[in-house]
């Protein structure tokens, strides 16, 4: 198996013309773009590398060039299994989701966006007409069609069309690799409104994966009094704790008295928190944040979990009045995660721990499925690593 390529060895590559920028001034000469490379999962445990044709845009829609995509722990999920719950690969599918591009062509009647704006790319293509999308719910659309999720296409390409309002500019000191993590940080966003974090109150984060790590941001920026994370990957929790979050390391007997975990928990944190979050999404690890909650705080579910959920001792919850929560992806949250983004303290660049190229994407996703020590993002580029990035940052100052 290959090794992940190091940043320092992408850079090293002679400089490649940017083929999209030929496009820049203007929406013709398809003929100058590059071969829409694309990662396609065909059944379980089967992803290949092909060619795919480059879409032809709606007038409301935008071509865009894909800079980079995150790998996200769902996609593992469907090369390894082949499925999730009803959503089952039946076609050749595209994955990934967490993104970022440049616009290279725009409809007719887009007015908001221009060739050349770089954006992170919310994915999905909601109904627009239904009850909960007239609502300003469209995360719940019932004709969701999300972007990796089969039988829709992923972003794992070299170009990809999408609604010109799913498309957010980038302030310009952002990386497009920065870009690509809002996805994470929108999730955060989205979680923390649904539990209603507030300023002072006090949150736990089971699971310090790369959702866990978005979501103690967000309640930092919110204004939470204290954010603890916990895990049984001491790995993850010294990243955590290196974005200001206090951290608390479980072990194997953990979670077998969940009483006497949510205690240590409580002893660790010096408080019982008002709001928590399981962002690891197992039976054990939801119970254990149903049962680490304050009388009367709230408790987020967070994604998607496996398995089946039964057998949960709910009365002693109820009685302490408990809400039980959950979100399912985000709605109208990028643009405040994009802005987390820019005025973050923390250097969010410091969460991707592999950098590969295109052409090294099935790597990758075998990167990320191991997950050995100091794996965090893998990120894969369409383009050679910082093509259309800022020539210099200055400390989140636009």
């Amino acid at each position: 198996m290959l090794l992940a390529k190091s940043s320092e060895l992408l850079q090293e590559k002679p400089d490649i013309p940017n083929k999209q920028g030929k496009n820049n001034k203007s929406d013709k000469g398809k003929g100058d773009k590059q071969e829409n490379l694309a990662v396609v999962l065909h059944a379980k445990q089967d992803l290949k590398l092909e060619t795919k044709p480059i879409p032809k845009i709606e007038p409301k829609e935008v071509l865009l060039a894909i800079d980079c995509v995150g790998i996200c722990g769902t996609d593992v999920h469907f090369w390894q299994a082949g499925g999730m719950g009803v959503d089952v690969v039946k076609d050749p599918v595209v994955l990934g989701h967490e993104a970022s591009g440049v616009v290279c062509e725009i409809g007719k009647d887009v007015k908001e966006l221009k060739v050349g704006d770089r954006v992170a790319i919310e994915p999905g293509k909601f109904c627009r007409n239904c009850q909960v999308c007239r609502q300003g719910r469209y995360n719940l659309c019932p004709f969701m069609k999300f972007h990796s999720c089969p039988p829709a296409d992923g972003l794992l390409q070299r170009y990809f069309k999408q609604d010109a309002d799913m498309c957010h500019k980038l302030p310009d000191h952002l990386t497009m690799e920065e870009g690509a993590l809002c996805e994470s940080l929108n999730v955060g966003v989205a979680g923390a409104r649904r539990a209603k974090v507030k300023l002072n109150s006090n949150v736990l984060i089971v699971g310090s994966g790369p959702i866990g790590l978005a979501t103690s941001i967000v309640c930092q920026t919110i204004g939470a009094s204290k954010v603890m994370m916990v895990d049984k990957n001491k790995d993850r929790l010294e990243m955590a704790e290196g974005f200001g979050n206090m951290i608390l390391a479980l072990d194997e007997s953990d979670g077998k008295d969940l009483n006497k975990t949510a205690k240590k928990i409580h002893d660790s944190m010096g408080c019982i928190p008002d709001k928590v979050f399981d962002c690891h999404g197992s039976q054990d690890t939801f119970k254990l944040a149903i049962r680490s909650t304050g009388w009367g705080g709230t408790c987020c579910l967070m994604g998607t979990a496996s398995g089946n959920f039964t057998d949960f001792p709910l009365m002693d919850d109820v009685m302490r009045e408990v809400q039980i929560t959950s979100n399912f992806r985000y709605c109208n949250d990028y643009p405040p995660a994009i802005a987390i983004a820019a005025k973050s303290k923390y250097d969010l660049l410091k969460m991707i721990t592999h950098h590969m190229d295109i052409e090294d994407a099935l790597c990758a996703f075998d990167t990320a499925l191991k997950q050995e020590p100091g794996t965090m993002k893998v990120m894969v580029h369409m383009v050679p690593q910082g093509t259309n990035n800022p020539k210099k940052k200055n400390n989140g100052q636009c």
